[in-house]
């Protein structure tokens, strides 16, 4: 088949010919044809060697080279050195000496601490005993006992800080106090008697309130059944109004579907005229079309007339344009006619002036706080004053007693 396949003669006429049937002509010998004939040489020596193999020709096999081994350059090993000498033997330590048993007994301190604890413990009830003392006193040494032990107790001599709020408030207390004693004095002077009557009169009163109130709740209570027997005669009466307007509406829904019915009719036939209508306006179509374009025309020409003035219309201006240089004078105003129209001389001068008013009004600010502030600490020293003068007749009159 080899043989047969790659012939020169072979390819090159009828199997050329055969599939250039099918094929182009072209495209086969290019891509088929001249492929063949280039690996024709190789496809010759296969077709010997095959040859050779049927008719059982030996072929030489090449040789390969065997291998020969070589020792290894291993490296040649150091002579060992000499061990070194045997260690010297270890010290033998003494023994060691036994824990003491007193670690693990409790210590004798804890013990004498808590023989403390209960004699303090002791020494305290005996004490307590002694501490009310003035209650076995006899009834007629313990007034003087008392008096005797205030007057040696030091805790009116400690000294209590007080702040502004402390000293105000303590201040307006002695002062309500002393104004309620005045007032009571008053009072006396001007013959106040027994407040019973007075009593008695304002029970009375309070007795007929009570009754104004309990008759005024009946009366609420009554009228709210009244007002419920309203509600359900006035709930009765809108059912039945809500039911007449029922029937009217229905009524008038009736009669309003009747009159949609007629007025469906009518704008159908409406319909039916203007469809006919349009008909007919397509016919005249090219007489509308010949209409707009004159419109349009016009348009186009009242246009062109227009850009024509507008264009003129900047050169117009530019004739009356001309420059004008205008000096400024800071004393003179601006003359446009105001009333408060003023120059920027005049405005600088105003607003010194505000700036020294407003200076002088804060100085004036502050020296009104710096004296309030003075004020209010003449004061506190004179609440003090008082605050001191009241406890001191407190003391006095607490003495005396």
């Amino acid at each position: 088949f080899l043989r047969f396949f790659f012939n020169d003669l072979y390819l090159n006429t009828w199997i050329k010919d055969e599939w250039s049937h099918f094929y182009d002509s072209v495209y086969v010998k290019e891509n088929w044809i001249d492929p063949l004939l280039r690996w024709q040489p190789k496809v010759q020596q296969l077709i010997e060697k095959l040859t050779d193999k049927l008719s059982n020709h030996t072929t030489t096999v090449k040789t390969s080279r065997v291998t020969q081994p070589k020792e290894f350059n291993l490296t040649v090993p150091k002579p060992r050195a000499i061990p070194p000498p045997s260690p010297a033997p270890l010290p033998v330590l003494p023994k060691r000496q036994p824990v003491p048993p007193s670690i693990y007994k409790p210590p004798k301190e804890r013990k004498q601490l808590e023989e403390i604890k209960t004699k303090n413990i002791q020494k305290a009830k005996v004490t307590n005993t002694n501490q009310f003392r003035c209650a076995t006193i006899k009834p007629e040494k313990r007034e003087v006992w008392c008096k005797i032990h205030a007057k040696n107790s030091p805790i009116d001599n400690i000294p209590i800080k007080l702040n502004t709020a402390a000293i105000l408030r303590e201040g307006a207390l002695y002062q309500r106090k002393l104004e309620e004693e005045l007032k009571r004095i008053e009072n006396l002077q001007q013959g106040a008697g027994d407040p019973s009557e007075f009593l008695e009169w304002q029970k009375q009163m309070r007795g007929k309130d009570l009754e104004e109130q309990l008759t005024e709740i009946e009366c609420r209570r009554l009228q709210g059944k009244l007002s419920y027997e309203e509600a359900v005669l006035a709930h009765q009466n809108v059912i039945q109004e809500n039911k007449k307007k029922a029937d009217l509406l229905r009524e008038e829904k009736a009669e309003l579907m009747d009159l949609y019915a007629e007025k469906h009719l009518q704008e159908q036939k409406e319909m039916k005229e203007l469809v006919e209508q349009v008909m007919e306006g397509h016919k005249n179509v090219k007489q509308v079309k010949a209409k707009i374009q004159e419109y349009k025309q016009q348009i186009g020409i009242y246009i062109a007339r227009k850009m024509r003035v507008d264009a003129r219309y900047p050169q117009i201006i530019s004739s009356f344009f001309y420059i004008r240089h205008k000096f400024v004078d800071l004393t003179e105003t601006g003359g446009h006619g105001l009333f408060g129209e003023m120059s920027i001389v005049e405005l600088r001068e105003r607003l010194a002036l505000l700036k020294e008013a407003q200076k002088a009004a804060e100085e004036e600010k502050r020296d009104q706080i710096i004296h309030e502030k003075q004020a209010k600490e003449q004061l506190i020293l004179d609440k003090l004053d008082q605050i001191s003068q009241f406890r001191a007749e407190l003391g006095r009159a607490a003495a005396l007693k």
